[in-house]
Protein backbone atom coordinates (compact mmCIF):
# COMPACT_ATOMS: atom_id res chain seq x y z
CA UNK A 1 0.00 0.00 0.00
CA UNK A 2 1.45 3.37 -1.05
CA UNK A 3 0.93 6.35 1.28
CA UNK A 4 2.01 9.97 1.56
CA UNK A 5 3.10 10.85 5.10
CA UNK A 6 1.50 13.99 6.58
CA UNK A 7 3.90 14.06 9.54
CA UNK A 8 7.12 12.40 10.64
CA UNK A 9 6.63 8.79 11.69
CA UNK A 10 9.39 7.06 13.66
CA UNK A 11 11.16 4.31 11.69
CA UNK A 12 9.11 5.08 8.57
CA UNK A 13 9.78 8.52 7.08
CA UNK A 14 9.38 12.29 7.17
CA UNK A 15 6.65 14.68 6.11
CA UNK A 16 5.89 14.32 2.40
CA UNK A 17 7.64 10.98 1.92
CA UNK A 18 5.92 8.45 -0.31
CA UNK A 19 6.20 5.11 1.50
CA UNK A 20 5.07 1.55 0.95
CA UNK A 21 3.60 -0.18 4.02
CA UNK A 22 1.58 -3.28 4.71
CA UNK A 23 -2.13 -2.69 4.07
CA UNK A 24 -3.23 -3.31 7.66
CA UNK A 25 -0.73 -0.82 9.11
CA UNK A 26 -1.81 1.85 6.65
CA UNK A 27 -5.54 1.19 6.80
CA UNK A 28 -5.84 0.62 10.56
CA UNK A 29 -3.26 3.02 12.01
CA UNK A 30 -1.66 5.60 9.70
CA UNK A 31 -4.74 6.80 7.80
CA UNK A 32 -7.21 6.91 10.76
CA UNK A 33 -4.64 8.71 12.96
CA UNK A 34 -4.19 11.38 10.26
CA UNK A 35 -0.53 10.51 9.79
CA UNK A 36 -0.87 9.58 6.11
CA UNK A 37 -3.17 9.58 3.08
CA UNK A 38 -3.31 7.13 0.16
CA UNK A 39 -0.86 8.06 -2.62
CA UNK A 40 -3.37 8.86 -5.37
CA UNK A 41 -2.83 11.56 -7.98
CA UNK A 42 -5.52 13.77 -6.40
CA UNK A 43 -4.06 13.39 -2.89
CA UNK A 44 -0.56 14.09 -4.19
CA UNK A 45 -1.73 17.33 -5.85
CA UNK A 46 -3.64 18.34 -2.70
CA UNK A 47 -0.58 17.63 -0.55
CA UNK A 48 1.66 19.78 -2.76
CA UNK A 49 -0.85 22.66 -2.53
CA UNK A 50 -0.95 22.40 1.28
CA UNK A 51 2.71 21.48 1.88
CA UNK A 52 3.52 24.80 3.61
CA UNK A 53 0.56 24.35 5.96
CA UNK A 54 1.66 20.81 6.87
CA UNK A 55 5.25 21.95 7.43
CA UNK A 56 4.10 24.80 9.69
CA UNK A 57 1.94 22.39 11.69
CA UNK A 58 4.86 19.94 12.02
CA UNK A 59 7.15 22.74 13.20
CA UNK A 60 4.56 23.91 15.76
CA UNK A 61 4.25 20.36 17.11
CA UNK A 62 8.04 20.06 17.36
CA UNK A 63 8.29 23.43 19.15
CA UNK A 64 5.60 22.38 21.64
CA UNK A 65 7.43 19.11 22.29
CA UNK A 66 10.70 20.98 22.86
CA UNK A 67 8.97 23.32 25.32
CA UNK A 68 7.65 20.31 27.25
CA UNK A 69 11.14 18.76 27.11
CA UNK A 70 12.62 21.86 28.75
CA UNK A 71 10.29 21.34 31.73
CA UNK A 72 10.99 17.60 31.94
CA UNK A 73 14.76 17.57 31.35
CA UNK A 74 16.37 15.89 34.36
CA UNK A 75 12.99 15.53 36.09
CA UNK A 76 12.34 13.13 38.90
CA UNK A 77 8.96 12.00 40.26
CA UNK A 78 8.14 10.27 43.51
CA UNK A 79 5.21 7.86 43.62
CA UNK A 80 3.88 6.39 46.86
CA UNK A 81 2.49 2.87 46.45
CA UNK A 82 1.15 0.22 48.78
CA UNK A 83 4.05 -2.18 49.43
CA UNK A 84 4.98 -5.12 51.63
CA UNK A 85 7.78 -4.95 54.20
CA UNK A 86 10.12 -6.65 51.70
CA UNK A 87 9.56 -3.83 49.19
CA UNK A 88 7.29 -5.68 46.78
CA UNK A 89 4.29 -3.66 45.60
CA UNK A 90 0.70 -4.79 46.00
CA UNK A 91 -0.07 -4.02 42.37
CA UNK A 92 2.22 -2.06 40.07
CA UNK A 93 3.18 1.39 38.84
CA UNK A 94 2.52 1.79 35.12
CA UNK A 95 2.57 4.50 32.47
CA UNK A 96 -0.71 6.04 33.67
CA UNK A 97 0.56 6.62 37.20
CA UNK A 98 3.85 8.05 35.90
CA UNK A 99 2.09 10.39 33.44
CA UNK A 100 -0.26 11.59 36.21
CA UNK A 101 2.66 12.16 38.59
CA UNK A 102 4.55 14.17 35.96
CA UNK A 103 1.46 16.32 35.47
CA UNK A 104 0.97 16.90 39.20
CA UNK A 105 4.61 17.38 40.23
CA UNK A 106 6.00 19.22 37.18
CA UNK A 107 2.92 20.75 35.54
CA UNK A 108 3.60 19.07 32.19
CA UNK A 109 0.84 17.21 30.39
CA UNK A 110 2.17 13.80 29.39
CA UNK A 111 -0.01 11.15 27.75
CA UNK A 112 0.15 7.51 28.82
CA UNK A 113 1.29 6.48 25.34
CA UNK A 114 4.31 8.79 25.57
CA UNK A 115 5.72 6.91 28.60
CA UNK A 116 7.85 3.94 27.51
CA UNK A 117 8.71 1.32 30.08
CA UNK A 118 11.20 -1.12 28.58
CA UNK A 119 10.92 -3.76 31.28
CA UNK A 120 7.18 -3.48 31.93
CA UNK A 121 5.39 -2.14 34.97
CA UNK A 122 7.30 -1.37 38.15
CA UNK A 123 6.59 -3.94 40.89
CA UNK A 124 9.22 -3.07 43.53
CA UNK A 125 10.15 -0.08 45.66
CA UNK A 126 13.22 1.80 44.38
CA UNK A 127 14.57 4.12 41.70
CA UNK A 128 13.89 3.45 38.02
CA UNK A 129 14.58 5.22 34.74
CA UNK A 130 11.67 5.63 32.33
CA UNK A 131 11.79 7.11 28.82
CA UNK A 132 9.28 9.72 27.69
CA UNK A 133 8.83 10.16 23.91
CA UNK A 134 7.22 13.56 23.37
CA UNK A 135 7.70 13.60 19.58
CA UNK A 136 9.41 11.45 16.95
CA UNK A 137 12.57 13.57 17.46
CA UNK A 138 12.15 14.55 21.13
CA UNK A 139 12.67 12.13 24.01
CA UNK A 140 14.07 12.23 27.51
CA UNK A 141 14.68 10.00 30.50
CA UNK A 142 12.82 10.61 33.76
CA UNK A 143 13.79 9.19 37.13
CA UNK A 144 10.89 7.50 38.95
CA UNK A 145 11.25 6.89 42.68
CA UNK A 146 8.73 4.45 44.13
CA UNK A 147 8.35 4.64 47.89
CA UNK A 148 6.07 2.68 50.23
CA UNK A 149 2.93 4.45 51.41
CA UNK A 150 2.89 5.60 55.01
CA UNK A 151 0.58 3.39 57.06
Amino acid sequence: MQLILLQKVTNLGNLGDKVTVKPGYGRNYLVPQGKAVPATAANLAEFEKRRAEYEAKAQATLDAANARLAKLDGASVTIAANASTEGKLYGSVGPREIADALGRQHGVEVHNSEVTMGEGSIRHVGEFEVHVHLHADVQTAVKVVVVPEAA
